[in-house]
């Protein structure tokens, strides 16, 4: 019986620790397939979040921004802080700070005379800042609400929304005011068609998109019917295609430029601020002050992703030559003011 017990015990033995190995085996292969699939799904998200540039003690809701392209510098209208801060993208860092302003919302560059325009919503005024230091190059009472603004693509007119319904249009040569575009609302995002010369306009208080002749200041109004608080726009100027995000009820809406007739209506993240057209991709990116980041292709506006951000963080700047994506992250508790920089997939 001894005789026969050793060789047992000893198969026992190696019968467990080949059990063992095998066990140890399992588990690496079922960890190496956790982190494959966790690294798959990272390089397949479409917006990879690479870095978080701080604003410093900015305070308050910050607006929209804009890009100075030859000195790859961010404007970041800082509202609720009464200033601009500029970012430089390449160091990743704030290289100065333009003060004294009075709730700060729209922001635009003229490269042709090296000019930053600046809407005051409290005020009404636009502020005119010239050269790499900002010197302050002058100023032009709107009267009301002075919000988002657009260059033309030939940088020879300026374009401001403000007050119960009109955009201004600006010389920027002589750095004035020269017309008036009466509007139905206040006017809120508007995108410039460069090849028809309109100019598409949210008037959500109209519940409306209005459509103006920028040549002949006539004034086409599509309703928006049941949906409303379309405040961000985006052109799609390869389909010939006006893309309008609504709050109420949060959806992404998709009209034909020729006549405004529907194209795409689905659903999408609650309270946005912004919307951009990626053509290299045929994507749509939206950012909502709920806390996310959707992405949608244009192949039927099918939704791709859902990325999680921080509440507030509304406001977002695609800038396709650099191939960037900006988010504007107001403070809270848990999170300083900071532009979040995400890089698109290849």
């Amino acid at each position: 019986m001894n005789g026969q017990a050793l060789p047992d015990f000893h198969l026992l033995r190696m019968n467990i620790m080949a059990s063992r190995g095998a066990a140890r085996w399992r588990h690496a292969v079922a960890l190496a397939a956790v982190v494959l699939a966790a690294a798959s799904a990272a390089a397949a998200e479409p917006l990879r979040l690479e870095a978080k540039i701080p604003l410093g003690s900015v305070a308050g809701r910050i607006d929209h921004m804009a890009v100075d392209l030859a000195r790859r510098r961010l404007f970041v209208a800082e509202l609720g802080n009464d200033s601009v801060g500029v970012v430089d993208l390449d160091a990743r860092k704030v290289v100065h700070v333009i003060a004294g302003l009075k709730n700060p919302q729209g922001v635009a560059l003229v490269p042709a005379q090296d000019t930053l325009y600046v809407a005051n919503a409290r005020d009404g005024s636009v502020r005119i800042f010239r050269g790499a230091e900002y010197a302050d190059a002058g100023r032009i009472d709107l009267g009301d609400d002075a919000d988002n603004i657009r260059v033309d693509p030939g940088g020879a007119r300026v374009y401001v929304g403000y007050g119960g319904g009109a955009l201004a249009v600006i010389d920027p040569a002589k750095g004035q005011k020269i017309a008036d575009i009466p509007l139905p609302a206040h006017p809120e995002s508007f995108q410039l068609d460069r090849n028809s010369n309109r100019i598409f306009v949210n008037v959500p208080d109209a519940k409306a998109i209005a459509v103006v002749d920028a040549d002949r200041k006539g004034v086409t109004n599509w309703p928006t019917r049941d949906s409303a608080g379309n405040f961000p726009m985006a052109l799609r100027e390869d389909a010939r295609q006006v893309v309008v995000v609504f709050r109420r009820p949060a959806s992404l809406g998709v009209f034909a430029m020729a006549d405004g007739a529907p194209v795409a209506a689905p659903a999408t993240c609650g309270d946005a601020d912004d919307v951009f057209h990626d053509a290299r991709r045929h994507r749509v990116y939206v950012s909502c002050g709920e806390g996310h980041v959707d992405v949608f292709d244009t192949e039927g506006y099918r939704h791709l992703a859902r990325i999680p951000t921080v509440a507030g963080a509304r406001t977002s700047l695609f800038v396709p030559e650099l191939d960037l994506f900006l988010l504007a992250v107001r403070a809270t508790a848990r999170e300083p003011a900071a532009i979040w920089v995400f890089r698109p997939d290849a």
